[in-house]
């Protein structure tokens, strides 16, 4: 089925597919849309779950993108929070299972903060709450990196696009990096451009430890964009309730694209709530770590 839409949900493109009783919701990352969960939403629904999806005001899938995204509120995560919430709230549902890919995963984040009673549990997916270093976080990035990055769109947008989704998709993949390089081409350069700098600039360290529902966080341990050692930082500092740790031996940032299989075999035990416990070790091959803390 596909549930009402209110002006802010018909505005992201929100639908719900399937039924069932608990809702989980599917947030893309920088430069995507809802199309990069085609290959999940399927087993998700067949697994009685009912699935809302949505495109960022960002997205060039938003056919109102400039009355939709705000320079000034969407210069910071805070304002996209802002946004779930209240799409959450014309949706009518309630008490959700959010998988927040990339950036997504600390807006979701955030939006639990504000609003607890939304949300039942967080997947973080290939997500980070810093991308620079410091002397003591390894965030993937330096300065240096990050500068060039902007540059490089500032430049020429569709060649950094085409370039960085050859970069960030598992190689293996083509199919998969030429869909994400269609989603970031759709994006309009002058919204590309301060969402990169709101992106790849963030430091949401210090929220960590003030999430009020249970997290799962979901690594792949050959993620260009963010180090093992990220998803390693946020289970050890995301303290109210249980977080879990599970890293997938796969490459790139993309593993709803690239390893969907894998990926719903981990979100139908993470959604079930049946996680192993079992103490993080070492990143082996095919491993998986499900730490509480």
């Amino acid at each position: 089925m596909v549930a009402h839409s209110k002006p802010l949900a018909a505005s992201m493109n929100a639908k719900i597919l399937g039924s069932g009783p608990t809702t989980v919701v599917l947030a893309h990352g920088f430069g995507g849309n809802q199309s990069v969960w085609d290959k999940i939403v399927p087993p998700l629904v067949q697994s009685n779950y009912q699935v809302l999806l949505f495109d960022w005001a960002f997205s060039g899938s938003v056919e109102a993108v400039h009355s939709l995204h705000d320079p000034v509120r969407h210069a910071s995560y805070d304002g996209f929070a802002s946004d779930l919430v209240k799409l959450l709230e014309e949706m009518m549902v309630k008490s959700v299972a959010l998988v927040g890919h990339s950036m997504s995963g600390m807006i979701g984040c955030l939006a639990s903060i504000k609003r607890p009673d939304l949300f039942q549990r967080l997947v973080l997916l290939c997500a980070s709450p810093r991308y620079v270093n410091t002397d003591d976080f390894q965030g993937g990035f330096e300065d240096s990196d990050v500068e060039n990055l902007i540059s490089s769109i500032e430049s020429d947008y569709a060649a950094w696009a085409t370039g960085f989704s050859g970069l960030v998709v598992d190689p293996n993949h083509p199919a998969s990096a030429d869909k994400f390089c269609k989603c970031l081409l759709q994006m309009r350069p002058e919204v590309a451009l301060p969402l990169a700098k709101t992106v790849f600039y963030s430091d949401h360290r210090e929220i960590l430890r003030d999430v009020p529902v249970p997290c799962h966080i979901v690594h792949a341990t050959k993620d260009i964009v963010v180090p093992n050692s990220v998803a390693l930082y946020m289970q050890a500092q995301i303290g109210a309730g249980k977080s879990t740790l599970e890293m997938m031996e796969i490459e790139g940032h993309f593993p709803q694209m690239t390893a969907p299989g894998q990926l719903i075999a981990v979100l139908r035990r993470l959604l079930a709530g049946a996680s192993d416990s079992a103490a993080v070790g070492h990143i082996g091959v095919g491993a998986r770590c499900a730490v509480e803390l």
